[in-house]
């Protein structure tokens, strides 16, 4: 975009400084809801480095409501068959103790779509093409951050062409930073950290290996691979595929010191794998293994979100799924507050949503991975007692299959989910169960229609009330207190038959983002239209009014 064309007018609803798969993704959200957004981002073209790989069905539900799931199950560069999974090894990859890990699609009949992976570059490629047809999106690409003024009514940020170029002044209504966990935009609001430091320093290789794909050929169907080693004492060798058959991408703790000079890589490469074959490298970099986590995501008028929000070592492939959730959840609530049906405690359950589900992530999922590997090197040892190390390798393996099902983000007990125990509640966790149950606070299951179609088909990115067999009475008192208060709502009228049976209620109200809100099942109180669509708009004086 030109100068000429920024100049003309600097003024938008929302801004969101960062065009990574995250800024993407709420520019996205936003755009299709007509809300007027400038994003800024310092890179013209994606950065290729293959990072953020693993696609979760989740996630792709994000991408078929943003229009965007066909593109990018074509841009995939690992044929479907190879899906998302891994495996652990004890020693080396081609020693005799492994077993299927993270196996993602045990989980797949509680989400819409199928899992997806693919290089992060690949998915920014897609986002970006999406963003284009968007008339209320601006992209300012190779422009960067380079102050944040917040005041009452609005924020303004001051952005300049990278490389000493001109400066302008945007000014937004509201302002989300998704620039990363150096994020300038966090800084600048004020916004602490709570740091936990591993105190490791970690390795990014991406190489170049066709010997490596046929060693490898033995395990078919997995796409990356996790070594554990004794001395490394907890922590990870961490083998990923980028393509099918020669690209790959390799993380692993190195000495404090280590340089690209002082460390042979190569050797490093085949103690992992147990065996020699030629690399090729194309890069070589660094990073310091630590959890981070904003001790809010909102200041005022300004959030945070991804990276600038939360960041973790790359254990499990949450990260990048853990930031679109953030877009997702935050983008239609900016919206629904800029479009006027919206309340402020609907913008606050953004954080009192988002931050209990990666403080959760982080502790019961990525941090327990590394101390439950140390303690398992620091008991068992083949060399030393091989039956106990077999019972107990055992063990591990039935163990990966129930994470997969634990790991279940929820908002239970959210202050905009009804009905909320106190009326005060917070509450988010990334442990739960995966169930056909419609429970509020929970991801809505999928279920077959008797037209044919799925629930998901008839969900718009609006709030949907599916009434199954329920009573026509409390179906149009949701229906007109929604009309009266200008809150967008949809009804879904069917059968209780067959596979919505599941949900185990009559009215299920479901939120933009897909998550329960309320079912009469669980609502243990007398039955109130006003109080029911209060709570989940976050906004009780304009319905109490309507």
């Amino acid at each position: 975009m030109s100068k000429q064309e920024i100049s003309r007018d600097q003024d938008c609803q929302v801004a969101i400084v960062g065009g990574g798969p995250v800024g993407m993704g709420l520019a996205i959200e936003l755009g299709q809801r007509g809300i007027r957004c400038t994003l800024v981002e310092r890179y013209p073209e994606p950065q290729p480095i293959p990072k953020g790989q693993n696609l979760t069905q989740r996630t792709m539900e994000h991408f078929h409501f943003w229009g965007a799931e066909q593109a990018l199950r074509a841009a995939r560069t690992i044929p479907p068959e190879y899906g998302i999974g891994g495996l652990t090894a004890y020693g080396s990859l081609l020693g005799p103790y492994h077993y299927d890990w993270l196996q993602r699609d045990l989980v797949r009949p509680y989400y819409f779509t199928a899992n997806e992976r693919l290089p992060q570059y690949a998915t920014e490629a897609v986002l970006r093409a999406r963003v284009a047809e968007l008339p209320s999106v601006r992209v300012l690409y190779g422009w960067e951050a380079t102050a944040v003024a917040p005041a009452d009514d609005h924020v303004t940020l001051t952005v300049a062409e990278r490389g000493g170029g001109a400066a302008r002044t945007l000014r937004a209504d509201w302002l989300v930073g998704c620039d990363g966990s150096r994020s300038l935009v966090r800084t600048q609001a004020g916004i602490t950290q709570t740091l936990s430091d591993h105190d490791r320093m970690m390795v990014l290789l991406v190489f170049r290996s066709r010997g490596l794909h046929e060693l490898l050929a033995r395990y078919p169907g997995k796409s990356y691979y996790n070594v554990l080693q004794p001395q490394l004492d907890g922590y990870w060798k961490f083998f990923g595929r980028v393509d099918l058959g020669s690209t790959w991408f390799f993380h692993a703790p190195v000495p404090p010191g280590t340089t690209r000079d002082n460390f042979d890589f190569r050797r490093y490469l085949h103690e992992a794998v147990g065996a020699e074959f030629e690399v090729e490298f194309e890069h070589i970099g660094f990073w310091d293994l630590r959890f981070a986590v904003a001790d809010t995501y909102r200041a005022g008028r300004v959030f945070i979100a991804g990276d600038a929000a939360h960041s973790h070592p790359p254990y499990g492939g949450y990260g990048v799924n853990t930031g679109f959730e953030d877009a997702r959840n935050l983008g239609w609530k900016l919206a629904a507050v800029l479009q006027g049906w919206g309340g402020e405690a609907l913008l606050d359950s953004y954080d009192s949503e988002r931050r209990p589900v990666f403080e959760s992530t982080a502790r019961d999922f990525i941090a327990r991975s590394i101390e439950t590997d140390r303690q398992f090197l620091h008991a068992f040892d083949p060399g030393r007692d091989r039956p106990a190390f077999e019972q107990a390798w055992r063990a591990r393996s039935e163990g990966a299959v129930g994470e997969v099902h634990a790991f279940e983000p929820n908002y239970e007990g959210s202050p905009v989910v009804a009905p909320c125990p106190d009326g005060r509640g917070t509450g988010g966790s990334a442990v739960g169960s995966h169930a056909f149950q419609a429970r509020p606070g929970h991801h809505l299951a999928p279920a077959r229609l008797s037209s044919g179609a799925n629930v998901y088909q008839r969900l718009q990115g609006r709030f949907t009330l599916l009434a199954f067999g329920a009573e026509q009475e409390k179906v149009e008192a949701l229906r007109a207190v929604a009309r009266s208060a200008g809150l967008p709502l949809d009804v879904v009228e069917d059968t209780a038959a067959d596979e919505r049976a599941r949900y185990d209620a009559r009215l299920i109200l479901v939120r933009p983002d897909e998550f329960v809100a309320w079912t009469d099942a669980a609502d243990a109180g007398p039955f109130d239209a006003q109080r029911i669509l209060q709570s989940c708009a976050g906004r009780p004086a304009a319905l109490a009014a309507a």
